[in-house]
């Protein structure tokens, strides 16, 4: 299983962006990517990873940081292979290297290491 996300930038204090992860594997047809959740983590400069959000495989549960909660959003769309972060109320402290990982399992938890497949990440800047 690969996952790529993509999306981040620059923005301003207030504004709004959606990342986008996409995964992709050689093995789907036995195991759709209904049957993997998925979570993204962020990392900050000097910082350890840090749990964000995530989504189960059939998309009808997510879980968030108390840090983004009201703020983020996750979703995924299983036909497109893809799961979205929407990030709004944008803050300087949001302002991180964003990654997502997925776990072929129902539930999402906040550790790094429950996660078996991760991708590259994509960066946030926040400015003031």
């Amino acid at each position: 299983v690969q996952l790529q996300a993509s999306g981040g930038g620059l923005v301003q204090a207030g504004d709004s962006l959606k990342l986008t992860c996409v995964v992709s594997g050689s093995d789907f047809s036995r195991w759709p990517v209904s049957t993997y959740s998925v979570a993204w983590f962020r990392q900050g400069p000097g910082s350890d990873r840090e749990f964000v959000g995530g989504i189960n495989g059939a998309g009808g549960r997510t879980w968030y940081s108390d840090d983004v909660r009201g703020r983020f959003a996750c979703s995924r769309d299983n036909a497109r292979n893809t799961v979205f972060l929407q990030m709004n109320s944008l803050k300087p402290e949001d302002t991180a290297v964003y990654l997502c990982a997925a776990v072929q399992s129902p539930v999402v938890l906040n550790h790094t290491n429950w996660y078996d497949y991760w991708g590259k990440g994509t960066l946030v800047t926040v400015s003031s």
